[in-house]
């Protein structure tokens, strides 16, 4: 360890994170330099000026950021980076920011951070760390143990740690006076770049995705677009990945990116490809604004705009595209959206309630903002007053193909206490057969009136049927309306080709005709279609939904 002792450690919240092994550099928003503000010129610095000129000017003044430049390969080789700089701190003059901001900040410019190996309360005994992972020397140089919360330059000394393999340099020649040898980058490096604004093509962005010449052709005009609008970070890939699958249906789109890209930004992509068509059409103007709002609670405006207009597939979509922005620009929504500081401020007014009170009452905040009845957390406060003991029923509406895994996760959040479910297949089979659709008027009737019953009776109820399209979710959600319910959607997520899988192997396998009409008709839910709307991946190899909070929004309606 590089400290006396770990006294100014224990007892707080900590990050450990892989000690990278490259070149320490510091990015300002007017420069840069390697270890120290003399460095001289080498090859292996070429690469992170040219990152350096593409972000510096998101760099606020006054600010740096520390991290390793990878490119040249030292003692230990790297084959699959994200890129050739990893940020590790973030400074505002000698105020280093928390963990989490730090990541933020980065990611916004396009930088990733380096694995996070550890997280959690130290109790000041190295043993701890020893026994929370396992390091491979070989592989990897060390590891870096900073205090999560953010700190002052002169507690630097007592916040941060590292510990480096013993006899950490194994090569004859130090490698600033050997041959550069680059290390690899891995699969994602391609996203990372266009985070950071280079414009990468098609066949290197998405190899392993069939997209069409055409939408290949238009993702240079969507790069441009969206350097115009100042989308950069996670915006810029969802962007460029949009514009690629512009063509995809919405529910496939986002099933075929979950795995690669993880669900949130699959989902993000999705939503952009959906919102898009919305915008080529006409829509009335008096319902425009509140349109937009709703769509902005999911969806970064700006981002949606660009790629609507690189995708308008006529003149008159491109026209409705630029009055949207117009309109958009008129209610405040672009260039920088209010949105986020009253979301925050909303997540903050409701801290204090149950989190199920908690998710009711930002939910109608929410649309009440979108409806233009309500301009701040104050009101939102005031608003939702009737919502904050949070003693209603909860109507947990499932959504998704037959196979995708809603009866795995029924049975799940069925064992909440006071909890019924009300499942079409089992109405069927009451009258003989889960597979007979003959009479689904009769089957639907049944479940509309045991689930107003439930309802009126304070009991929750969990809606298990597929609920594919939004006009057959409003049927069921109006009687939740109704019996003032907190209604949450739960929304699977499986590609087409994990679904006919799974569906041969059920113990009653959906007809095959009738399993590819489902999957053409899926219309995932979106985000604010109800007052929490959650999504979840069930891979074939898994016994369960991922449910982390890397790959789903299951936990929480604030990240919409």
């Amino acid at each position: 360890m590089r400290v006396g002792n770990l006294s100014g450690l224990a007892g707080r919240r900590i990050v450990v994170t892989e000690k990278m092994d490259g070149e320490n550099t510091t990015l300002y928003r007017d420069g840069l330099h390697a270890r120290s503000l003399d460095s001289a010129h080498h090859p292996s610095r070429a690469w992170v000026k040219a990152l350096h000129s593409r972000v510096a000017a998101r760099i606020p003044e006054g600010w740096r950021i520390c991290g390793e430049n990878l490119f040249a390969r030292h003692s230990i080789p790297y084959a699959t980076l994200d890129g050739y700089f990893y940020g590790f701190s973030v400074w505002n003059g000698d105020n280093c920011l928390d963990w989490d901001s730090t990541v933020t900040f980065l990611t916004g410019l396009g930088i990733p951070t380096p694995r996070v190996l550890y997280r959690g309360t130290f109790d000041g005994d190295e043993r701890t760390l020893t026994k929370a992972f396992r390091l491979d020397p070989a592989r990897q140089e060390g590891y870096v143990v900073r205090a999560e919360e953010g700190f002052a330059y002169d507690d630097f000394g007592s916040r941060v740690a590292k510990w480096v393999r013993p006899s950490h340099v194994q090569t004859d020649t130090h490698w600033m006076f050997a041959e550069v040898v680059p290390n690899g980058l891995g699969p994602g490096a391609p996203g990372w770049a266009v985070r950071n604004g280079v414009d990468v093509p098609a066949t290197e962005l998405a190899p392993a995705i069939d997209v069409t010449p055409a939408s290949a052709g238009l993702l240079a005009d969507a790069y441009s677009r969206m350097d115009v609008a100042g989308c950069f970070g996670t915006s810029r890939l969802i962007g460029a990945m949009a514009a690629l699958l512009h063509e995809r249906r919405r529910a496939d789109a986002m099933a075929e990116l979950a795995v690669p890209l993880g669900l949130p930004i699959a989902r993000r992509i999705a939503d952009v490809i959906g919102h898009s068509r919305r915008l080529h059409n006409p829509l009335d103007d008096d319902k425009r604004r509140a349109g937009l709002v709703r769509m902005a609670f999911g969806t970064d405006l700006a981002v949606l705009h660009a790629i609507a207009a690189a995708t308008a597939p006529t003149a008159a979509s491109a026209e409705s595209v630029t009055w949207s922005a117009l309109v958009a620009e008129d209610a405040g929504l672009l260039p920088t959206s209010p949105l986020p500081a009253f979301r925050s401020a909303c997540q903050a007014a409701f801290t204090d309630l149950p989190d199920h009170a908690a998710d009711r009452c930002w939910g109608e905040a929410r649309e009440l903002f979108a409806q233009g009845r309500i301009a701040s957390a104050e009101e939102a406060v005031a608003a939702t007053w009737r919502w904050r003991d949070g003693d209603y029923p909860r109507l947990t509406h499932m959504v998704g193909i037959s196979g995708s895994g809603k009866s795995t996760l029924v049975t799940s959040l069925a064992k909440a206490p006071g909890t019924e479910v009300v499942s079409l297949d089992d109405l069927r089979a009451a009258r003989g057969s889960r597979a007979n659709q003959s009479a689904n008027q009769e089957v639907f009737r049944e479940a509309v009136s045991q689930l107003e019953e439930l309802l009126a009776k304070g009991t929750s109820v969990i809606w298990d049927a597929t609920s594919l399209t939004r006009s057959q979710r409003k049927l069921v959600d109006r009687v939740g309306q109704r019996r003032n319910a907190l209604i949450e959607h739960r929304v699977l997520v499986l590609s087409a080709e994990e679904l006919a899988l799974r569906n041969r192997k059920r113990e009653h396998p959906v007809p095959e005709d009738v399993l590819a009409a489902q999957i053409r008709r899926y219309e995932p839910s979106y985000p604010g279609e109800a007052h929490r709307v959650s999504f979840s991946y069930a891979d074939a190899g898994l016994d369960a939904d991922l449910d982390t909070d890397d790959d789903t929004l299951a936990s929480t309606p604030w990240e919409d």
